[in-house]
């Protein structure tokens, strides 16, 4: 008898129709023999209709309250599906996220998972019961405090309760069919990938993949979890991520795929003294804010002045917080100004056979080229090329390498639910 963890995303229980629909599916792999725990997020839109509300009731929400807003969304779905598996005669039972013994740091908005200590779950499962656990919230250690852990928490929820409960699969059920070489929403023909490796995925979800979050891969990847992500409205094989580069034969294909993301923006720090230790200055600034940065460049000094200008990306949502806490540095660095720029686009190659072939980021460059993208930023790892282009051209660059990189399949990728939001 295997452990399963399933996570469910909000499309997948978008309405009491298709709570029904995942009700039945969760209920089959318990009559296959498994145990069964199931972590959900909120049905739909909730989550964004919540932070409208908000919105609407004061500019700037408190913290604390907007963690005790948002993850009421969560309890709705995770008591109407308990509801609908007993409907269906199987025994389920919901639990919020500090009930199943998720702990996490106190950050309120974007809170990590530091344990989880899911008695409750083993309870439940050894008398036969189906757990149900409201994702992307858990317990702060220190406050005891509800948090929530942030866009795509649902998915760190279930991997992590599988790494604490052994699971032998941890399966995440979303709107398309697997992983794909590209968004199908924008390459129509992207290709189905049958496994990926953790690095992979990792480069994919940083460089903007949506079908898996960044944390919830480094979860998997720590703890050794493998991650089946299929759709919850079919029954294809979906894609398996585990295992890592090292492991992999050296004929194996030399791209994995074309990721983009449109959340980045561009933060220019103009005109800084350049001498040993101004960017450290720079950046322990961004870092006391409690701003991760992507990619970062410094152009070469101009001889003349002794100047230099230092360029970063990071999430759109953190640019302005980024830019005050420069601007109240300004005078201690002695830099001229900061400029912002969030009309940006990144795109990603990635693929662990890129390490031993010469050549890609050439053919990468004039791929782009061809397409008339110029290129703003230019930053690689072992296995992915990242570049920052417009945002205007950024579906044409994802088209332009899948194209030349000949990534794409026979069959046009379906995408069954999302309403994009």
């Amino acid at each position: 008898m295997a452990l399963v963890v399933q996570k469910y995303g909000g499309s997948s229980v978008g309405s009491a129709e298709r709570i029904k629909r995942v009700a039945e599916r969760i209920v089959a792999t318990r009559k296959a023999g498994n145990d069964v725990v199931v972590a959900v997020s909120a049905m739909g839109d909730t989550t964004d209709e919540l932070l409208d509300l908000a919105r609407q009731v004061s500019p700037v929400p408190p913290a604390r309250e907007m963690d005790m807003l948002l993850t009421s969304g969560e309890r709705i779905s995770m008591s109407l599906l308990a509801m609908a598996i007993s409907s269906l005669g199987a025994e389920a039972r919901s639990y919020t996220g500090s009930q199943a013994g998720v702990i996490t740091t106190s950050v309120h908005g974007k809170a990590r998972i530091i344990d989880v200590t899911p008695s409750r779950i083993q309870d439940a499962l050894s008398e036969g019961a189906i757990a149900i656990v409201a994702g992307f919230q858990g317990v702060s250690q220190d406050s005891k405090e509800i948090t929530t852990l942030g866009r795509g928490g649902t998915d760190t929820t279930a991997v992590a309760l599988a790494a604490a409960l052994k699971a032998d699969v941890c399966e995440i059920y979303t709107d398309v069919d697997g992983v794909f070489t590209a968004d199908p929403r924008i390459v129509p023909n992207a290709k189905r990938l049958e496994t990926i490796t953790y690095e992979e995925m990792l480069e994919m979800a940083a460089s903007g993949a949506k079908v898996l979050m960044l944390r919830c891969v480094e979860y998997a990847r720590r703890y050794g979890v493998p991650v089946h992500v299929r759709s919850s409205f079919s029954n294809k094989p979906g894609t398996i991520v585990s295992g890592s580069v090292e492991d992999l034969p050296v004929e194996q294909a030399m791209i994995t795929g074309v990721a983009h993301d449109r959340s980045e923006a561009k933060v220019t720090v103009t005109a800084v003294p350049d001498l040993p230790g101004m960017a450290a200055r720079i950046f322990r600034v961004v870092a006391e804010a409690e701003l991760d940065i992507d990619m970062v460049v410094q152009n070469v000094s101009q001889a003349v002045s002794g100047r230099t200008d230092v360029t970063f990306t990071l999430p759109k949502d953190d640019g302005p917080r980024a830019v005050a806490a420069l601007e109240k540095a300004r005078e201690e660095i002695g830099f001229d100004q900061v400029l912002y720029d969030d009309h940006v686009g990144k795109v990603s190659l990635v693929g662990a056979g890129m390490r031993s072939h010469p050549g890609v980021t050439a053919q990468f460059c004039e791929a782009l080229a061809a397409a008339g993208v110029n290129i703003e930023i230019i930053s690689t790892s072992e296995i992915r090329i990242s570049v920052i282009c417009r945002d205007t051209q950024l579906d044409d660059a994802v088209r332009a390498l899948h194209d030349a990189f000949e990534l794409g399949g026979d069959e046009e990728a379906v995408v069954y639910a999302g309403s994009g939001r």
